[in-house]
Order: structure tokens, then C-alpha cells, then sequence
């Protein structure tokens, strides 16, 4: 009897041992952190929790200065500038973020996290069993900035440069102390930009396809983030590189490309000729062709190469809302037996050859074999005859 009440109180005390170890409370691997932010913007917020069950994770803000009143966040609030996406595995990953900022987004957000069994009892105290991570989030007032009109390029003339043109931005009002302003270009810093001045301007003295894109004007503060207004400079794509021939054997794969300059970034096509005027789209029917493209640049890949249907002419067009722009690859496929083509070359020479000169022997040799009817000695000369006449003669005289 009293074995088996042993027996009992071990296998009680494992439970409660293991249930101990696979257990663990909720704790924050990333907590979201406070945030100044302009009317307009957007913010993103993140929290990492970690425990075990994975805990549950939930959203609350307050107003400032009313950091006692919270009220939950839900996706979709606020006219649907609130998003909240929560995935949950080994941790628990939740971000919160709104967009189109405004005054009244000014506030405290709250991550709370919990795998508690009672987190959701009405009769506990959150407190106890909800774990919390806060964020102070303060929206100023943007900044106003005039700025110049979008510029659109005119296609380059044959020994010719496009006038210049000048992109202006003037800080009109401002609740900071201004700092500084400078230029950017596709989101980078333009060299030597840097200035004091809240009226500031960037001249393009000859403005080229590749000049196009899109630029900003940034102005920096004392106590607030920076401001930019954006400026689009555009311009119809121009192909500044492309592979003009790629020789391949049957079998192989093949790499076609295309890149570009000009902006708003194009939209890439490729196209194969079948005939003289008739162009066929590429596409990937035959599971052998892949289009990569990325702003202003393209290729295309064909794998396991046809020498019957793939070798010919290939055509990259870039267009925009400006103009187009197309270019021409060929693409030529050989044999397998291509590397052996200049030893069988070789080897056909010989083999003439020899053929020459075996038929060249044949006909020559019946003239030098003598006929029956002729002696088989020597012939006599008559120069030899006259020599025996001329001694005969000399004889009978003596």
C-alpha cells in the first residue's frame, strides 16, 4: 500500500515537474519604440513575444496626456488606416501600422501579450496577466514646401543637347527651425547639394534620358524630422546596353538582355521574328523561356536550347507613358557536332586527296607498260649504223 502511494506521489510531483519545464511565461523580444512623425507620414510598429503556448497579442492606444483611458485596436480602424498583422509560431510577431497620418494620431500605443489562462477572465486583473511594451508616437505638423512642376525631356536631337532646366523648392512655412536642405535622386543623395537656404534650386544643364527620375528636395530641422517635396523628371526609355548575338549549342541555355535609361521605369516586352515584317510575344508555353525584369533592366533566359525553332531574332521593347524604344539580339544555335566540323573538314580534304591522286595513277599507267610486237632489245640508233659504216670505209682503203 504504501508503494504504490510512493508510486503515486512520483508520478504527481513528474507532472508537476514537466509541466513546470514545457511551460514558460510570456516575455518581449521586441518592443516597439517611440516615434516623431509628419502629418501625412506613416508609422510602423513591432512586437516579438516569446512563451510557451505561444501568447496571444492585442493592440491599445491612449490619447496624450490621457495615458489611463486605453482603448483596443482593431484592423481596419480609423477609416481603414489601421493595419495589424500578427503571425504566430514558435514566437508570436505582430505590427501595427497606420498611414496618412494626422494631428489626432498623437498618442502612446501599447503592445500587451499573454498566454495567461485567465487573460481573457473579466473578473482578473489585465495587469497581472497581460505582460505590456509601450510607444510614444508624436505627429507634427508637415512643413509647407512649394515646389516646381514635373519636367518632361524631349527625345534627343542628332548633334543637338536638350536646353537646360531648373527644379526649384521653397520652404514657406514651418513650425521648426530650419537647418539645412539638400537634393536626392532616386532616393540618393545628389554630391554638393547641401545648402542653408530654404529657397533652394538644381539646375540640369544638359539634360540627357539618363538625367530623368525622380528627385526631392530635403529639408532638415532642429526638433523634427525632415520634410522633401518630390519633383518627376521624365523622359521616353532609351536602351543604353544590350547583348547583340549569343552563339550556343543545342542543349545549352542561353542569356538575352536588355537595359535602359529614362524614367517613369519601363514596361518590358520581348518579342521573336518568324518572318519579314511578323513577330511573335515570347512567352513561357513551352516551360523553356523566363522574363526577368527590374526598373530599367532585362533578360531574358531560355533553357535547353532547340536548334529547329529557337536560333533567330529576338526584340526587347521598354515602354512608358512617355515613348519606346526597341532593340535587336540574335541568337544562333550550332550542332552538337559543331566542334568536330573543322577535323571532318580536314578529313574530306585528305579523302579528295587521295581519291586524285589513286585516279590520276590509273590513267597514267597503260603508256608506260611496252606492246608485244616491239624487240625486246635495245633499238639500234642510225647514228650507231653510220659509226659501223665509217669504220667499214676506212678498212678497205687501207
Amino acid at each position: 500500500m504504501r508503494s504504490c502511494a510512493k508510486m503515486l506521489a512520483v508520478v504527481v510531483l513528474g507532472n508537476v515537474m514537466l509541466q513546470y519545464v514545457s511551460s514558460q511565461n510570456a516575455g518581449f523580444v521586441k518592443s516597439p519604440m517611440s516615434e516623431t512623425k509628419l502629418t501625412g507620414d506613416t508609422f510602423e510598429l513591432y512586437c516579438d513575444v516569446v512563451g510557451n503556448p505561444t501568447p496571444e497579442i492585442q493592440w491599445w492606444y491612449a490619447e496624450v496626456n490621457r495615458a489611463d483611458s486605453f482603448k483596443q485596436l482593431w484592423d481596419g480602424a480609423r477609416k481603414r488606416r489601421v493595419s495589424i498583422n500578427t503571425a504566430y509560431g514558435t514566437n508570436g510577431v505582430s505590427v501595427l501600422g497606420i498611414t496618412r497620418l494626422t494631428l489626432e494620431d498623437s498618442g502612446t500605443y501599447e503592445c500587451r501579450a499573454s498566454n495567461d489562462p485567465r487573460r481573457n477572465d473579466l473578473r482578473q486583473n489585465p495587469a497581472l496577466t497581460w505582460i505590456r511594451a509601450q510607444a510614444t508616437i508624436s505627429v507634427l505638423q508637415k512643413p509647407k514646401i512649394n515646389a516646381s512642376d514635373q519636367e518632361i525631356l524631349p527625345p534627343k536631337k542628332p548633334q543637338e543637347d536638350n536646353p537646360p532646366i531648373t527644379l526649384q523648392c521653397n520652404l514657406t512655412n514651418s513650425p521648426n527651425t530650419h537647418r539645412e536642405s539638400f537634393w536626392m535622386k532616386n532616393g540618393e543623395e545628389i554630391p554638393n547639394t547641401r545648402k542653408g537656404l530654404k529657397n533652394t534650386e538644381l539646375i540640369l544643364s544638359k539634360p540627357r534620358a539618363d538625367d530623368a527620375g525622380e528627385y526631392m528636395c530635403v529639408y532638415t530641422f532642429d526638433m523634427a524630422p525632415n520634410a522633401n517635396a518630390s519633383i518627376e523628371v521624365k523622359a521616353a526609355p532609351e536602351i543604353t546596353g544590350h547583348k547583340r548575338s549569343e552563339n550556343k549549342k543545342e542543349g545549352e541555355n542561353a542569356l538575352l538582355y536588355c537595359k535602359s535609361v529614362g524614367y517613369p521605369h519601363p514596361i518590358w516586352t520581348w518579342r521573336k521574328k518568324v518572318s519579314q515584317g511578323s513577330y511573335i510575344d515570347v512567352d513561357n508555353s513551352t516551360g523553356r523561356f523566363f522574363i526577368t525584369n527590374k526598373d530599367n533592366y532585362s533578360e531574358l533566359n531560355i533553357i535547353n536550347l532547340d536548334i529547329s525553332t529557337d536560333p533567330g531574332e529576338y526584340i526587347c521593347n521598354a515602354t512608358n507613358i512617355i515613348g519606346y524604344k526597341e532593340s535587336m539580339s540574335i541568337l544562333r544555335v550550332r550542332s552538337h557536332l559543331a566542334p568536330l566540323w573543322p577535323f571532318l573538314g580536314v578529313l574530306a580534304e585528305i579523302i579528295i586527296l587521295v581519291v586524285i591522286i589513286v585516279v590520276y595513277e590509273k590513267r597514267k599507267r597503260p603508256d608506260e607498260v611496252p606492246d608485244d610486237d616491239e624487240p625486246a632489245g635495245p633499238v639500234k640508233t642510225n647514228s650507231t649504223n653510220n659509226h659501223k659504216d665509217k669504220n667499214l670505209r676506212q678498212r678497205n682503203t687501207n
